[in-house]
């Protein structure tokens, strides 16, 4: 069985732009029945032992939608609470150099990740991928990521589902994405995942998620 990872910081540690109150209400309620309802159906199917990315790619393979849903939006929130910090500061170094040889400044990168979530047309996600030597910014839908694309390896993802936003910014997707990458965006785990990428270690980013297995 999978278990709910624990929030990396605070409840109220990205306020202004995601409150106290959304945090609760995304991570103990929203994150939480995922993780509970992946486990009923894990075990119906006899995947309870597997690790959530296992549990995701299994699915998926055996065409179980229900499951794969859900085992993928918790590695989804998993991975979302990790790409978020109370205390952002610019890329630096080789992840700096990566913006600049793929999207000419951190601006445009802005502008391309802003425009990416504003044109999904319902729920997902809005994630910067390292592919090969270059960045680029990519969107799924519902809670498709990238565990089965060895060639699309994600840095950062923000949640554009409504929960994620609604009770702080309504309907503004486009304000709350802003805000969200100039003032949440973190920087360092982006760095940390682009190094393990470029280094070819295959399961780079799931140690991060800290997830436990019961």
């Amino acid at each position: 069985m999978i278990e709910l990872c624990k929030l990396p910081y605070d409840y109220a540690a990205l306020e202004p732009v995601i409150s106290a109150n959304t945090m609760r209400f995304h991570h103990d309620k929203h994150h939480a029945a995922y993780v509970k309802k992946a486990n009923e159906l894990a075990d119906k199917a006899g995947l309870a032992d597997l690790s959530v990315e296992d549990m995701v790619r299994e699915a998926k393979a055996r065409g179980q939608t229900k499951l794969y849903n859900n085992a993928a939006q918790v590695w989804n929130h998993g991975f979302f609470w990790q790409s978020m910090t109370g205390d952002s500061l610019k890329p630096v170094g080789d992840l700096a150099a990566a913006v600049e040889s793929s999207f000419g400044d951190l601006a445009t990168l802005k502008a391309r990740f802003v425009e990416e979530g504003v044109a999904q047309f319902g729920s997902g996600w809005v994630w910067l991928v390292a592919q090969g030597q270059q960045l680029q910014v990519m969107s799924t839908h519902d809670a498709a990521d990238f565990l089965d694309d060895p060639d699309a390896m994600p840095l950062l993802v923000c949640d554009a589902w409504e929960h994620a936003y609604y009770l702080d910014h309504q309907n503004d997707r486009e304000g709350f994405l802003k805000s969200w990458f100039d003032g949440l965006a973190n920087w360092q785990f982006a760095s940390v995942q682009l190094e393990a990428a470029r280094a070819g270690e295959p399961g780079y980013f799931y140690p991060h998620l800290a997830y436990a297995h019961a």
